[in-house]
């Protein structure tokens, strides 16, 4: 059953981990951006999978 399903998991995989991949590297590049908001975001990013770097890169790259 599993690998029926990879092709359609595949694309979802890549894409989930670009996005973990973008938004970590412009968190670490952010130097207005205490530690501590950096680690809290950071976890988000990695733990709330999809949604965590979509509000990341919608939401905190806003704040300044």
């Amino acid at each position: 059953m599993l690998w029926e399903t990879w092709p359609l998991l595949l694309p979802l995989f890549l894409v989930n981990l670009a996005l973990i991949v973008i938004a970590l590297i412009d968190l670490t590049k952010r130097k207005d951006m205490p530690g501590s908001k950096k680690w809290l975001w950071g976890a988000a990013i990695v733990v709330l999978q999809y949604l965590g770097p979509i509000v990341y890169l919608v939401l905190g790259r806003k704040e300044e």
